[in-house]
């Protein structure tokens, strides 16, 4: 089964591949590959589903519309991204260094918001939106959930060719009062779990 689809439409931006089915077109865009038509066919084909499903990366983004949006007050800074495999397939770097990307070079190197508001924005502001109400502030009773970094080195290093790269910057993440990361190395702990918000229903 194919979608039909209007390549030249698409054209219009930048996308890039992921395929697990056919690793030999991961990286790819539609722009570099147009000429191989029929081969970016096949990615709107159901049956690659079953084979490990595919997924693109849209550069539609203004630039001038994200730094406009991040400053608002009530905007809150996180990521959509999966847990991933590292080293398997090409996913969007913002996997890795989505936080690491704003408070390196929206707050230190374009001073766009400060430091502090940068912070609220991933942490107190979005607990209490989702009504997480024992996270997202260093107070008595409350989880022990804490990232430790330097302010003057911490940015993002995974990049659309290479995003299987960890930030820079970090030295310690501690989740529930347990180090899941210790002098920059990953631990062994796993003290995280499930965040259920009110409305789950009590069986």
């Amino acid at each position: 089964t194919f979608i039909n689809i209007n390549i030249n439409k698409l054209l219009i931006t930048l996308f890039r591949i992921l395929l697990l089915a056919r690793p030999d077109l991961n990286r790819e865009s539609i722009i570099r590959t147009q000429a191989r038509r029929t081969e970016i066919a096949i990615i709107f084909d159901a049956s690659l589903y079953e084979a490990g499903g595919a997924a693109m990366i849209y550069h539609g983004m203004a630039e001038d519309d994200v730094k406009r949006i991040m400053q608002e007050p009530f905007t809150m800074i996180a990521s959509d991204s999966g847990v991933r495999q590292i080293d398997e397939s090409v996913p969007h770097p913002r996997g890795y260094g989505n936080n690491a990307h704003v408070l390196g070079h929206y707050v230190r190197e374009l001073k766009l918001i400060s430091l502090e508001d940068a912070i609220r924005k991933m942490t107190s502001l979005p607990a209490q939106t989702f009504g997480f109400r024992d996270r997202g502030l260093i107070r008595e009773g409350f989880a022990a959930d804490l990232v430790i970094f330097d302010e003057n080195t911490i940015i993002d290093q995974a990049t659309y060719d290479k995003p299987h790269q960890f930030p820079a910057g970090i030295s310690y993440v501690i989740v529930n009062g347990a180090p899941v990361i210790d002098n920059s190395q990953l631990t062994n702990a796993r003290p995280g779990i499930a965040l259920r918000g009110p409305g789950r229903a009590v069986s």
